[in-house]
């Protein structure tokens, strides 16, 4: 039976941190000169095909390889939301994913035309993206205040590399008060399509869904936000200029600054529902404190 108490019940996929893959220990120094054996995060470069081209070249963690392709190539509105997509082939040893679709594809021209955004590991859109900020229709939705907090506090106490060894982000799709999948990389972007990648592949709709982010509400996750067709999106960190004015162009509801019982919503506030007594609603305790808070990595 489900534990309504416990937040990890509510996951289709979270975080590992104890998988062998993801972090290495290596020894140092600490700044009083004792020696000290910390986690670090791996790093690996995985390689994206589309049929017989070659795409992109990501720096990434290395788990869900597959939904990452996905997620990148639709992101880049490379991969369209009708494709037929006839077989995703990884080679672990290559560092290789080549996602095969039914439609012929060729984006040579596409690929000349691209921007370098904020996020970190130098993520890239590429120049059309930018309409899909311009045509935006998304849902109506709603917020309640009462489902932000309790998200976000079963967001923070769930176990991650995050947590545990820093200099990564973490992206979780949820609905309501529930967190549903839950992704980590060392660029968010990548985090980000990896959700993408499972929406798509799992048929999952973006209608009623919200989606947070432990870093920064650049213009880059306005417009990947945008793209899936999510009405909200949420970080516990602060925002960029140009995203708060692509979210307002596109309707997107824009909350940052979400710890503990504080929060700022700089576009779509009209999706907000505030029905939770502040009173009930505990600050951030320091034990689940993330490194982001300390550091803003």
């Amino acid at each position: 039976m489900r534990d309504p108490n416990n937040p990890l019940d509510d996951y289709l996929i979270r975080p590992d941190p104890a998988d062998p893959r993801l972090t290495e220990r290596v020894q140092g120094i600490d700044h009083t000169g004792a020696p000290i054996t910390t986690a670090v995060t791996v790093e690996r470069a995985l390689t994206i095909f589309l049929n017989a081209q070659e795409i992109v070249t990501a720096m990434t963690i290395g788990d869900y390889p597959e939904f990452l392709a996905l997620g990148y190539l639709l992101n880049q509105n490379m991969l369209r939301a009708d494709d037929v997509v006839t077989g995703i082939d990884y080679d672990e040893d290559l560092a290789v994913v080549v996602v095969r679709t039914a439609r012929a594809t060729d984006y040579e021209q596409k690929l000349k035309k691209k921007v370098q955004t904020s996020g970190c590991a130098q993520g890239t859109v590429f120049g059309d993206l930018m309409e899909v900020v311009e045509n935006a229709k998304l849902p109506k939705a709603e917020l309640r205040t009462s489902w932000l907090y309790a998200l976000t506090q079963k967001i923070n106490t769930t176990p991650s590399l995050y947590l545990d060894a820093g200099a990564i982000h973490g992206c979780v799709l949820a609905q309501e008060n529930r967190p549903l999948v839950y992704m980590e990389d060392v660029g968010r972007h990548n985090a980000v399509d990896k959700i993408a990648g499972w929406m798509f592949q799992e048929r999952v709709s973006p209608d009623d869904k919200i989606f947070y982010t432990t870093g920064r509400l650049t213009s880059e996750m306005v417009i990947k936000t945008v793209r899936m067709g999510i009405p909200i999106l949420v970080s516990r960190s602060g925002f960029t200029a140009w995203g708060v004015e692509l979210a307002r162009k596109a309707g997107l509801t824009l909350i940052g600054r979400a710890r503990g019982k504080r929060f700022v919503a700089l576009a779509g506030e009209d999706r907000i529902v505030f029905d939770q007594d502040l009173a009930y609603v505990e600050d951030e305790s320091a034990k689940h404190r993330r490194k982001a808070a300390m550091y803003e990595d």
